[in-house]
């Protein structure tokens, strides 16, 4: 059984009604506060104020927003404002409240990693992904909680302490881009940015009930970069609907001379959400991958619901998936290969300032060879390979994003799945993780809850580099089953 939902519960959507000043709310869409902007309905200050109140409301119980400046945030506001004034060229985010991922680097602003080994770190240079947030014109007023070092889909450090869930506080955000999920739920900001190597931008995004995209490899670059040429992880965006994640895509995709591995294809178009027809769709619907994941019974129902939701529309479902299992294998080498380089140094000087689970998974890496890292590459090479061949058979795949609804917030990951014990912190997250190893876009999308109201979202997967007809897909998706809109 299901646990029950706390009595009395709080409301997690943003207040419906609109503020008299601005005739917004914060659950109005980024592009509708954007365009009031544009348009002089509405300043820049004024939005502000709307959000640091809402800040002010949940902030305190969710610790989503950690590092808050109520003073540059005015500041920035009031910069924005005078930018309008003076009939300058406005960004597409002109004026919107923003809180980055407490682990890119905004310059002059506070950036701990959530460790306390940087808890007084403060970068003098934004990186990539931050740079094309503020240069649209985005107004910075703070960051958002992460585990440390982003390590871990349920956010809670020894800095800042834990992020809780806007729907029920009693239960994980999710992470590692948890602070980012749950501000955007309960209203605090517009957009989010977040990053994912195992799932840190899709699992939030399920646990809060919001939308999240892992892109395309190279879709959106980062620099800097201890590594241009491992790409396990990536940054992406977070919104609380397709066509807002749309925009801000449009911000952080597109190459940039200082990274090698970047796609071509320039950002903007994204911005426009193509319209994808779902009659006639090819849908490869699988709840446990064959047999790989071990699943809870609320998240098989909703993603069993969500494939009859799409073949009512008209789309072809039929059970299928790829053969993932060297995905284990090949996630969990490159994983421990990359935190053992990133992190060895630190963890020999510092062995008490780690998380037991972390460290252990930095040591994992110490007894790698050579021909172990090569195995993994070989692997990850096949595993894209075939999703190519899957894809010529399929239009998109559809599968749990989350093997669990969100989890109480006092365990540092799930016990049990359905009877079995999960072993390490990583053993729930295989849903996500099989899926980062083959390259290819990702997106969580809402789709139903649990008997208790908890949210749960599904996973949709395209072929690499089809990114806008994900979105399209994912938008004809939202509009038939609009769960979880705020």
């Amino acid at each position: 059984m299901p646990d029950p939902m706390p009595d009395p519960m709080p409301d997690p959507r943003p207040d419906p009604r609109p503020d008299p000043m601005t005739g917004l709310t914060v659950a109005s869409t980024a592009r509708e506060m954007a365009a009031a902007i544009r348009a002089k309905e509405v300043s820049a200050r004024e939005l502000m104020e709307l959000h640091l109140t809402r800040i002010a409301e949940r902030n305190p119980e969710l610790n989503a927003i950690v590092s808050l400046d109520e003073e540059r945030a005015r500041q920035g506001a009031a910069e924005a404002d005078a930018a309008t004034a003076r009939g300058a060229e406005l960004g597409v985010l002109h004026g919107l409240p923003f809180a980055f991922k407490d682990t890119h680097d905004v310059a002059g602003w506070r950036t701990t990693h959530g460790s306390p080994l940087f808890a007084d770190l403060v970068p003098e240079v934004d990186e990539l992904v931050v740079e094309r947030i503020r240069r649209a014109g985005a107004v910075p007023i703070g960051k958002t909680n992460v585990p440390e070092f982003a390590a871990g889909s349920h956010t809670f450090n020894t800095v800042f302490g834990t992020t809780l869930n806007p729907v029920d506080p009693s239960r994980s955000a999710g992470g590692s881009s948890g602070g980012a999920a749950c501000a955007l739920r309960a209203g605090m900001v517009p957009l989010a940015d977040g990053s994912d190597m195992g799932g840190s931008l899709r699992n939030p995004a399920s646990f809060c009930g919001v939308v999240g995209l892992r892109p395309s490899l190279g879709r959106v670059p980062s620099w800097p970069s201890g590594n241009f040429w491992e790409t396990t992880s990536t940054s992406g965006p977070l919104a609380r609907n397709v066509d807002d994640l749309a925009l801000l895509l449009s911000v952080i995709a597109g190459p940039d001379a200082r990274v090698p591995t970047a796609l071509g294809e320039p950002g903007g178009p994204f911005a426009d959400v193509p319209e994808v027809s779902l009659a006639g769709l090819r849908v490869a619907l699988s709840a446990d991958l064959g047999g790989l994941l071990e699943l809870d019974p609320e998240v098989r129902r909703v993603v069993e619901e969500a494939g009859a939701t799409l073949a009512g529309a008209g789309a072809v479902v039929e059970p299928a998936q790829p053969d993932l299992t060297a995905g284990e294998d090949t996630f969990r080498t490159l994983r421990a290969w990359l935190f053992q380089a990133a992190f060895h140094d630190l963890l020999a000087a510092h062995p008490d300032s780690f998380k037991p689970s972390l460290a252990d998974n930095i040591r994992a890496g110490e007894h790698l060879s050579g021909p172990d890292v090569a195995r993994a590459y070989e692997q990850r090479t096949n595993l894209a390979e075939q999703m190519r061949v899957f894809f010529g058979d399929h239009d998109v795949l559809v599968l749990p994003t989350s093997q669990v609804p969100p989890f109480p917030a006092d365990q540092e990951y799930p016990a049990e799945i359905a009877g079995r014990p999960m072993t390490s912190y990583l053993d729930w997250m295989r849903s996500a993780y099989l899926i980062t190893v083959t390259g290819c876009p990702a997106i969580s999308v809402p789709a139903g809850e649990t008997a208790g109201g908890l949210p749960i979202g599904v996973q949709i997967v395209a072929p690499f580099g089809q990114d806008a007809r994900l979105l399209g897909v994912a938008g004809a998706f939202e509009r038939l089953h609009p769960v979880g809109r705020s």
